[in-house]
């Protein structure tokens, strides 16, 4: 179901963040092992370690950065540094992000600034970076958002926003290189199994009625559910897709 598309990638040279776990992690192995070069960030120094050791051990080509995406000289000079490692950038993968639950009116101005620098302000400054290189490569760029960002939800609006900013971060971006060969896509996922939701907390005295609806009734996906639509995106198979946000949340978002 979830096997690599041999010698897709071969040449190409890619950044994917987020890449010490859960999507961000299956993402770069998927890219590894079609053929991708691939510059994997994050914050977390030994989740980057095993998603390269996993890359290696497969017989795939990785460079590693640790840093904090908050800030943006960190999203610039990493970049740099996949230029620097591969010559070039090709594709651009923007997957780091956090999430968390709280009542409106009780989330502290210091996680709502975390939050919007992580999830918003990161990719807007990978994407300032990148794209000059992506120009030269007639490359693109896969941002992964959530289905918060494209429906109402209790309890998550700091999250929700800064997901529906991803959505719009995509799709001006797509407007804005019409006239050029690049290409600029989302995906909305629903609930992931990974170590961001295997940790998340919600309040004790939420409402169920209202986080009941955003469960959906197929249960959850897998990282590689996302990661085999990052490849579809990121390759030629995907050259007739420009600006879409394409949802994969086992219809949370049908109606």
């Amino acid at each position: 179901m979830y096997e690599p598309i041999a010698g897709r990638f071969n040449g190409k040279a890619l950044l994917v963040t987020g890449a010490g776990s859960g999507i961000g992690r299956a993402s770069a192995v998927r890219l590894a092992a079609e053929g991708g070069k691939v510059l994997a960030h994050d914050v977390n120094a030994d989740g980057l370690a095993e998603t390269a050791t996993i890359i290696t051990t497969a017989g795939g080509t990785v460079e590693t950065r640790v840093g904090d995406i908050t800030t943006r000289g960190e999203c610039f000079d990493t970049v740099a540094a996949a230029v620097a490692a591969f010559g070039k950038l090709d594709v651009l993968v923007n997957v780091a992000g956090i999430a968390a639950s709280h009542h409106f009116t009780d989330m502290s101005e210091a996680a709502y600034r975390r939050m919007v620098a992580v999830n918003q302000d990161a990719p807007f400054f990978f994407c300032q970076a990148a794209i000059p290189h992506l120009l030269e490569s007639g490359g693109n760029i896969v941002n992964v958002a959530s289905n918060a960002g494209l429906m109402g939800q209790a309890y998550t609006v700091a999250y929700s926003m800064t997901k529906g900013a991803v959505i719009q971060l995509t799709k001006s971006l797509a407007m804005e290189y019409m006239k050029t060969p690049l290409r600029v896509n989302g995906i909305a996922p629903g609930g992931i199994e990974s170590s961001l939701t295997a940790g998340y907390q919600m309040p004790d005295d939420l409402d169920w009625d209202f986080v009941g609806r955003y469960a959906g009734f197929r249960g959850m996906g897998v990282p590689q559910d996302i990661a085999q639509l990052v490849s579809l995106l990121a390759s030629a198979d995907g050259i007739n897709i420009h600006g879409s946000i394409l949802s994969s949340d086992r219809g949370v978002t049908a109606g």
